[in-house]
């Protein structure tokens, strides 16, 4: 993933929507991030969730997927989780609006 060290915040922001929304799973996350545009390995995405777990944000459980008696681990996000996304929304917001602002002032 290009610029990997900036965009990587915004990954577990979006780990965390959906994680506040229900049950995600590596390859589903993997599948949703490629949809918008961050192609991230599982080298990559599964210690992020593990790091995200061991700072309270995620919680995890296994699941079995139902094909050949496989698990998997499944992550939903804490009330830390949930705290942690709404100040990142709140803290997006004013920086997209800081981008407005900046750009009404430029054509003027």
């Amino acid at each position: 993933m290009e610029f990997h060290d900036l965009l990587s915040g915004f990954v577990r922001i979006h780990i965390l929507h959906h994680a506040a929304e229900g049950e995600v799973y590596g390859q589903w996350m993997m599948e949703e991030l490629a949809r918008h545009g961050y192609r991230i390995s599982p080298g990559t995405l599964y210690p992020m969730l593990q790091a995200m777990e061991e700072r309270g944000y995620l919680t995890s459980r296994q699941d079995s997927d139902g094909r050949l008696g496989r698990h998997r681990k499944v992550y939903t996000a804490t009330e830390e989780g949930r705290r942690g996304l709404e100040l990142a929304r709140r803290q997006l917001r004013e920086l997209t609006g800081e981008g407005r602002t900046k750009k009404a002032s430029a054509a003027t």
